[in-house]
């Protein structure tokens, strides 16, 4: 419930108001301040608010519900675009975020190489899997914490911000110490008691869309974290499954301005596992900017060919660099900057 008023509301009236809303019901309050209107948003069981009693307040100008079940992530409670900071890059103002690496840390040389391929066209995060989901249990799995230690010496030696993808909660204290953000993938989007625990650190978090999950669903997982009391969130679409065989997945560009719409939070596009087609990514991340989206998750690997995975949706650096400069020619267009 979100209760709007009026205009030049004085501090002294909104104060009285939220005595009355605390005194008889049990929800929280977040007052949200802009230039020409005040809102409070209530957050909680709001079904047993007298809404009469409400309206009957002077300095309320009307009372808005807010149907869809999302309430942290909502736009509603949060007129501004929300802004997350990590390893001192902020994504979700005006400039684009760009993170690029493998989607597997191989070795020493080969993460140390492309972190600096890719920082040197103008990459902000190094992003590297060194815990690996795959649908078969005979795929290669990841290094894991040897994957993270490789990780971290990519970033001593470009400065490179790490995203790298967590699969259990009892993990999370390592990720906190070495990712400056942490990935949840497409198949634990619904992980709830992982997202839980996430919800009690300060890291951020960046939240895959499921395989399947619609808008709403993918939301509400946001709103698990951020119910916990993390409010770091990065979203990323990375298509989803249909009918259609023909690439890995269907990329969704229209759930971007969707959740502009719906959302405050930042939204990202990941066009690698949205295609699995390497010749696709770049149309698919310039249109990606092109609709809005804050930032790009792009798998870049120095011997697609040899990749320990997913080498077929891989590009080489030479493309991610000539792609850079087409990613700033978009951004300049939709009054964005890189």
């Amino acid at each position: 419930m979100i209760i709007v008023l009026k205009p030049n509301t004085e501090q002294t009236a909104m104060l009285k108001l939220m005595e009355v809303i605390k005194a008889y019901y049990a929800v929280d309050i977040q007052v949200i301040n802009g230039e020409k209107l005040s809102l409070f948003a209530l957050i909680g069981d709001t079904s047993a608010i007298d809404e009469s009693r409400i309206a009957a307040v002077d300095c309320v100008e009307r009372i808005i519900h807010v149907t869809e079940p999302y309430r942290k992530a909502n736009r509603l409670f949060h007129p501004g675009n929300s802004e997350v900071e990590a390893g001192g890059i902020i994504t979700g103002g005006t400039g684009i975020t760009l993170a690029a690496g493998p989607c597997s840390v191989e070795n020493t040389e080969q993460i140390i190489g492309i972190a600096k391929a890719v920082k040197a066209s103008g990459a902000h995060f190094l992003r590297g899997g060194a815990f690996k989901p795959r649908t078969s249990p005979y795929s290669f799995q990841g290094l894991k914490y040897e994957g993270l230690d490789l990780l971290c010496r990519a970033k001593e030696e470009t400065g490179l911000p790490i995203i790298s993808e967590i699969l259990s909660p009892n993990d999370i204290e390592v990720f906190t110490e070495k990712v400056d953000i942490i990935q949840v993938g497409a198949r634990n989007m619904q992980n709830y008691d992982l997202l839980r625990q996430l919800g009690g650190v300060r890291k951020p978090v960046l939240l895959k869309r499921g395989l399947s999950a619609t808008i709403s669903e993918w939301l509400m997982s946001a709103e698990y974290i951020m119910a916990g009391g993390n409010d770091n969130i990065i979203l990323c679409e990375r298509g989803i499954r249909t009918f259609e065989t023909y690439t890995r997945n269907t990329t969704d560009i229209g759930a971007i301005p969707v959740i502009k719409r719906l959302s405050h939070l930042p939204v990202w596009v990941d066009p690698s596992h949205a295609s699995g087609k390497w010749w696709m990514v770049e149309p698919l991340a310039l249109a990606s900017i092109a609709a809005g989206a804050d930032g790009l998750l792009i798998e870049v690997h120095n011997d697609p060919q040899h990749a320990l995975s997913d080498g077929e949706q891989s590009i080489k650096p030479e493309l991610f660099d000539k792609m850079v400069h087409g990613i700033k020619k978009i951004a300049f267009a939709v009054n964005r900057t890189l």
